[in-house]
């Protein structure tokens, strides 16, 4: 589960340096349409509808990543999370063991009040 996090962050990581290299080929391809005379619009359409696909992909990412590590941060259950269940368990062992003890201190202190010898 965490490597699965890990390999996608780093998916998103190498995603945003493409998409950092394609705006800067973007930016070339734009001045160099832009200065001719009969720019090429279909050609920055395209161009432009493709850097903004990159980008969506990369902030609905960066998202879900950002929002599994808000439930993760603030204790809320989240998929693959133990702790809460370890945690009701350890609690249930807990009152177990108490309730061994007081048990045990009743027995001792009722074998006392019927044994009149001790």
């Amino acid at each position: 589960m965490a490597n699965d996090r890990l390999r996608a962050l780093e998916d998103v990581e190498k995603e945003i340096a493409l998409v950092l290299q394609s705006a800067v080929c973007l930016s070339g391809t734009i001045v160099l349409e832009l200065s001719k005379e009969k720019a090429n619009a279909s050609l920055l359409d395209r161009q432009l509808n493709q850097f903004q696909t990159s980008i969506n992909r990369v902030e609905s990412e960066l998202s879900a990543q950002i929002r599994y590590l808000t439930q993760v941060a603030t204790g809320q259950p989240h998929e693959g999370s133990t702790y809460s269940a370890r945690k009701d368990c350890q609690m249930a062992l807990n009152r177990a063991e108490y309730a061994r003890v007081k048990l045990g201190e009743l027995g001792h202190t009722c074998e006392t009040m019927l044994d009149p010898q001790t």
